[in-house]
């Protein structure tokens, strides 16, 4: 892989961006992180997030990546 994926393992990125989600079982609370694809460019902006089935297909977030990998090469030089 030639990106970086985020372990949260306290939730606080989970909480902070809706993802976990807490369900109350008849005497007990459980909570669960929903399925989730986040895409954060290099400025630290989020650029695309999918939620729960179409998060399970990587093909959108990596067109996203994709095109920003596109902006972000230097523009060609005209020829003289």
């Amino acid at each position: 892989m030639t990106f970086p994926l985020l372990s949260d393992m306290n939730h606080k990125v989970l909480t902070a961006y809706g993802i976990l989600k807490a369900y109350d079982m008849q005497v007990d609370k459980f909570e669960f992180a929903r399925r989730t694809t986040i895409v954060v460019d290099k400025q630290g902006i989020i650029q695309h997030v999918e939620f729960d089935n179409s998060a399970v297909d990587p093909t959108s977030a990596m067109t996203v990546c994709t095109g920003l990998h596109k902006k972000a090469e230097p523009a060609a030089e005209p020829k003289k």
